[in-house]
């Protein structure tokens, strides 16, 4: 029997439960929704988890859809969801848990007697290390982005080709390859001999359909090419940038793009513009380097200095 907080199966089983992280303040239990899914064969386990930025919720789209469409009887091998990894912030459409006013992905490996984000990553991060591989999902929070996975653990980390693979696996068009900062899952979970991704599923505000597809065939992708399920499925040539150039407003006022996700630039190309209310130029920003359009802001308005637009990098295929 496999188990992950109450959630049990037997081989040829599927079990659904919580696993307890913590009590709310009026000391009611604090369970996050799990799953077991103990295939008929033997087999690697897989470790999914998703939400653990609260408002980032097109993770939470694609396990609503895998968890049903997988049989048990058709599995080798065992995956192990996490449905909603940051309850406090989920619950209040939040980024940050606000218990704690942590950003949950940079709590990792975490601490069981620590805060409260500490206290669901120790929780999180032990299921994890039970896994061969792991995908940790997210997406640009409330930024337009490219669907992209990350490969956070460093390229001169000793997992690094196995991180890459996955990434490629997984295959959303896309990869960052630049290290993350300390606390990040896709970072922790390698030291401790895991291969772990960062899918970034796009960005909405709720979620987006076209980037929860991307979602529910990188997990499918990842059962086949790993001999979870019968498939074929490869990796296919993706574009790979190993650093982002990030853009800030140099005055306030609405912002005008001139270049699109996907579109590949120039140094010198103008992203964008920036007028003031009644359309008179008050700046103009142009890349730094070549490379290609990764994310933008969604809203128009800036103020001096605010965040715009990043472009991936260093950039060639994998």
């Amino acid at each position: 029997m496999t188990t992950l907080g109450s959630a049990s199966a037997e081989p040829g089983e599927a079990g659904f439960g919580r696993l307890d992280v913590g009590e709310t303040r009026d000391g009611t239990t604090i369970g996050l929704p799990v799953a077991v899914i103990n295939g008929a064969d033997e087999g690697e386990t897989l470790y999914v988890q998703a939400a653990s930025d609260g408002d980032e919720l097109n993770g939470v789209g694609v396990v609503n859809r895998v968890v049903p469409q997988l049989d048990p009887d058709e599995l080798a091998g065992t995956v192990l969801v996490v449905g909603i990894t940051n309850w406090h912030a989920f619950q209040v459409a939040e980024h940050r848990n606000p218990i704690d006013d942590t950003k949950m992905n940079r709590a990792y490996p975490g601490d069981a007697n620590g805060s409260s984000s500490e206290r669901i990553a120790h929780a999180t991060f032990e299921a994890a290390q039970r896994a061969d591989l792991v995908l940790d999902l997210h997406q640009g929070s409330t930024s337009r982005m490219l669907n992209e996975v990350r490969v956070r653990c460093g390229r001169r980390h000793r997992l690094h080709d196995e991180c890459l693979e996955l990434a490629k696996v997984f295959d959303c068009g896309h990869v960052l390859d630049q290290k993350g900062p300390d606390g990040q899952l896709a970072r922790a979970a390698p030291d401790e001999g895991v291969p772990t991704i960062d899918p970034e599923l796009g960005g909405a505000v709720g979620w987006d359909e076209e980037s929860i597809e991307y979602g529910v065939r990188g997990v499918w992708n990842v059962l086949e090419h790993y001999g979870f399920l019968d498939g074929d499925a490869e990796p296919e040539t993706q574009t790979r940038a190993k650093r982002f150039d990030r853009y800030g407003a140099p005055s306030g006022g609405i912002v005008n793009f001139e270049a699109d996700l996907g579109d590949e630039v120039s140094a010198g190309d103008v992203l964008f513009r920036v007028t003031d209310v009644f359309g008179s130029l008050k700046a103009e920003v142009a890349a730094r380097s070549d490379g290609v359009f990764w994310r933008s802001r969604r809203l128009p308005q800036v103020a001096t200095g605010e965040y715009v637009c990043s472009v991936g990098t260093s950039v060639d295929t994998v």
